[in-house]
């Protein structure tokens, strides 16, 4: 069996979907391994380091594709890249199927078998191969840094000969895993959190941190799958009222709230800005799936009544190394969990299997994306 590692040609895409460790450990299941020539040089991963882990270094992106029985990839194929798919091939990646169900639909029309990372069940057993959570992991983290090169004050209490600088207020959108972890990297630079999210579930996580824990009742919004689910019109209306009232009181405010399928809730009007101090940051980490200002422009920076909105896209692909070693090894994890006998042998009545499995027997599979293309 041959897997193929293509380079990744979305705009900015920094990561590679195998990183030289992943490789060694796929040739000692007696996997070739195709990686496409500077796949990896802007995650800072050299063509030697390939070769020495046992890859094969292939020049012609066409060749990679037509010769390999499984795909390696982080993004879904581009436009240009779907043709060069082969009718049978497997593909592994994250497809964003919710999000974008055209690109499974083109999938499972040239006879793709395709499993996306984004939408393994968050179960115990599959946390090696969860890559929604890695990085949502490494976006939380990089948002604060994002909001302290840009904050114009200190994050922590300073105590100088020229006088004491509170410590700045901050308020996470969303306590999910870029939620939380924004909360632990902020007190770890001395900021005094508080966190909004509509799952009490999260309650503990958010005070374990350090931070304060803000919800409009003593009622939980969750799914089945632990995703935050709509409001009705009236929570809604007493969900911005609590956040504009906290904002208010904020140095800064982090948006990390999702709704799988859908846009990103708004949960901060033009208004709150408005009344926000001169000064603050909102960085924007849902800006991907439309953000949860309203100022928000995905990809730009804005500034407006004194507040700077940051919208950054594709977060991960910032810190292209760290990310690289994270996905190659979900996405080993997600491979060899199908491989039997060096040869792809998936488990469709395994619960990991069947979760992440978008496209089989030419059809659209994963129940979400089918209902949004019924």
């Amino acid at each position: 069996m041959i897997v193929g590692v293509p380079k990744e040609t979305a705009p900015g895409e920094r990561r590679v979907a195998l990183v030289p460790e992943g490789v060694g450990k796929l040739t000692a299941a007696g996997i070739e391994v195709h990686v496409e020539r500077g796949a990896g040089e802007r995650a800072f991963f050299t063509e030697a380091a390939y070769a020495e882990a046992g890859a094969r270094i292939v020049a012609d992106t066409g060749n990679l594709y037509s010769k390999s029985d499984v795909l390696l990839k982080v993004q879904a194929p581009s436009t240009e890249e779907m043709p060069m798919v082969a009718r049978g091939i497997a593909l592994i990646g994250m497809l964003q199927p919710l999000a974008h169900p055209g690109v499974a639909q083109a999938l499972a029309l040239g006879g793709v078998l395709s499993f996306s990372l984004d939408t393994v069940p968050r179960i115990a057993r599959a946390q090696a191969m969860d890559a929604l959570t890695s990085m949502s992991s490494l976006t939380g983290y990089r948002g604060v840094l994002l909001v302290a090169g840009t904050l114009p004050r200190f994050f922590p209490l300073m105590m100088t000969a020229a006088g004491t600088m509170p410590p700045a207020k901050g308020l996470v959108l969303g306590a999910g895993v870029a939620g939380l972890q924004s909360i632990a990297t902020a007190r770890r630079l001395g900021a005094v959190m508080a966190a909004f999210d509509v799952r009490l579930a999260a309650k503990e996580d958010v005070e374990s941190l350090g931070a304060t824990f803000v919800a409009v009742d003593e009622s939980s919004h969750e799914d089945a799958g632990g995703y935050a689910t709509v409001l009705t019109e009236e929570k809604r209306r007493q969900e911005l009222e609590l956040i504009r009232e906290h904002a208010r009181q904020s140095d800064f405010i982090i948006c990390t709230a999702l709704i799988p399928g859908r846009a990103a809730p708004k949960l901060i009007t033009g208004e709150t800005v408005a009344e926000m101090r001169r000064g603050s940051v909102i960085v924007d980490l849902a800006a991907e799936m439309g953000g949860n200002c309203e100022l928000t422009q995905p990809g730009e920076e804005v500034e407006q009544h004194g507040v700077t909105v940051l919208g950054p896209l594709n977060v991960p692909s910032q810190m292209p190394l760290h990310a690289s070693q994270m996905y190659s090894r979900n996405i080993s994890s997600m491979l060899m969990l199908m491989v039997k006998d060096g040869e792809l042998q998936p488990d469709f009545d395994d619960a990991v299997v069947q979760g992440a499995c978008i496209t089989r027997d030419g059809a659209v599979v994963h129940a979400g994306t089918k209902a949004m293309l019924e």
